[in-house]
């Protein structure tokens, strides 16, 4: 079986059940509104010069003057932002020692990669399954190298926030943890219940088949 993906793993920690549903349908290319709105990270120096109704009519979901002060604010803590509006690679395909993916940014000079999210980040932070994949993204970047990678980011372009993922101890032994839960999949996993993830899941339609332990099946 091929190395996972980061998608792969960040699903693996969202809800291990959606990505056994991915796994069987094959279902990983994005949809074009994700596409349209992940294209704004790579735009952030046009739009903060645009007006109102420009920027209004870009896919942003907060208001103009929320998504500017959002972005001042994000390029005042990020140490490189002109590598960051100007990445060495962007879409850049690695592949590491465990895992493999598309980093939606390589930086250099310290080296890093940043990963695009079309949605609404935390209030600090950025969510566990999108750190895990920077993390595994910043372990492939250094494998393929082989030379340390000291900088990961997440980008949610459509509020105009961009945060740093620390790879320390903490945030290794989260990607470690995904990686043994992947690998320890050998059919669906139990659903999860009582959980706002499924309300907005597309196989929550069909998420109703029974999961059964091999003690059950023996009898």
């Amino acid at each position: 079986m091929p190395d996972p993906t980061f998608a792969e793993l960040a699903t693996a920690v969202y809800c291990p059940r959606q990505l056994y549903y991915r796994r069987r349908d094959g279902d990983w290319q994005p949809p074009p509104e994700v596409v349209a709105v992940k294209q704004l990270a790579f735009q952030y120096g046009r739009l903060l010069a645009a007006g109102d109704d420009a920027l209004g009519a870009a896919p942003i979901e907060v208001d103009p003057a929320t998504w500017r002060a959002n972005l001042e604010r994000s390029r005042e803590s990020v140490d490189d932002w002109r590598g960051l509006c100007d990445p060495t690679a962007r879409e850049r395909y690695l592949q590491g020692r465990d895992c493999r993916g598309v980093a939606d940014k390589v930086l250099a000079d310290p080296a890093g990669v940043s990963l695009v999210s079309p949605g609404k980040p935390p209030p600090q932070g950025a969510w566990k399954p999108h750190r895990v994949r920077a993390v595994a993204a910043a372990k492939a970047l250094a494998w393929e190298r082989q030379a340390p990678v000291s900088r990961a980011y997440l980008e949610y372009p459509a509020h105009g926030v961009v945060r740093r993922v620390p790879l320390d101890g903490r945030r290794r032994a989260e990607y470690r943890r995904a990686l043994r839960t992947l690998r320890s999949m050998a059919g669906p996993p139990p659903r999860l219940r009582n959980s706002s993830k499924c309300d907005t899941c597309e196989y929550r339609a069909s998420c109703g088949v029974t999961t059964r332990t091999l003690g059950s099946l023996l009898g």
